[in-house]
């Protein structure tokens, strides 16, 4: 209590100065390139929406678009399906085992995603690991297409973005109210139909929340469909890197980063609203 009551003491003036260097640093990391980049993408030698439209109506950003939210789907789906059974997994574990097993789950996140791409080159390559050891199964040569293709680039999402699929569902299966269960087994319910009647139903806040955090860190992947995807793969992030340094149209990719933001901000907000509903419905509980 008397360290509320100290805080809340706080003058404005102090408040100010406590909060000034965190405001400078982001109004020169955050702030300034985001105004950079908006005024860029409608100042031209003159102001217009000129960017934009060309984005609308150009092939090449279309398709790219698609394959973006495609690509974004397809880990999706794919985190969820393996994600789910391990988070169903650890939320029966004892309190000790489960965070042995949690530690075990943010592996990746100890590592950048710069080196665990370059890693998975030689992983899935032509000769890589998983090439070479089931052609030393078949006792021939085995060349699984899993580099420069879509299927490179999906796996390669999926190292990055289980975890966070994992811990969104295990955080609803851990607020299950357990008597909801006994109950059910009491009045004769077997496994199956405890699972598709009570867990399922009860965990979809955080499978809603793992995949639209999954969707929104997807669509702005670079560095992975960058290393593993082919041109067919392209997504908005490599989209601006191409108008950076290929073409040197900064105006296009002003706005090509500009509608990604905007996107991104979108799922961020639509995440907020699910989060926002489950802590209502914890709440009415």
């Amino acid at each position: 209590m008397a360290q509320s009551s100290s805080a809340s003491d706080l003058s404005p003036w102090t408040a100010v100065l406590l909060l000034a260097p965190l405001t400078a640093v982001m109004l020169l990391i955050l702030i300034y390139p985001l105004g950079l980049t908006l005024w860029t993408s409608l100042y031209n030698g003159r102001f217009s929406f000129d960017a934009y439209a060309e984005l609308a109506s150009s092939t090449l950003f279309l398709r790219v678009l698609r394959n973006t939210f495609e690509i974004a789907v397809g880990g999706t789906l794919v985190s969820l399906l393996f994600g789910y059974p391990v988070a169903l997994h650890l939320a029966a574990q004892p309190p000790r085992k489960r965070t042995a097993y949690l530690i075990m789950v943010m592996l990746p996140f100890w590592t950048s995603i710069l080196v665990k791409s370059f890693a998975l080159v030689a992983v899935f390559g032509n000769q890589g690991l998983i090439n070479q050891f089931l052609g030393f199964v078949s006792g021939g040569t085995v060349n699984l297409p899993m580099m420069f293709n879509r299927v490179g680039v999906i796996l390669g999402m999926i190292n990055f973005l289980l975890p966070f699929m994992i811990l969104s569902i295990l955080g609803s299966l851990l607020s299950l109210d357990r008597r909801l269960i006994l109950a059910a087994e009491t009045m004769g319910a077997g496994p199956l139909r405890i699972f598709w009647k009570i867990t399922l139903p009860l965990s979809m806040p955080g499978v809603l929340a793992g995949v639209l955090i999954n969707i929104t860190l997807s669509i702005g992947m670079y560095i992975t469909p960058a290393l593993l995807g082919g041109r067919q793969d392209m997504m908005v992030a490599n989209l601006v890197d191409f108008y950076t340094r290929q073409t040197l149209d900064w105006t296009a990719a002003s706005a090509t980063a500009m509608v990604l933001l905007i996107l991104s901000g979108l799922l961020v907000a639509m995440l907020g609203k699910v989060r926002g509903a489950a802590g209502l419905a914890g709440a009415g509980a």
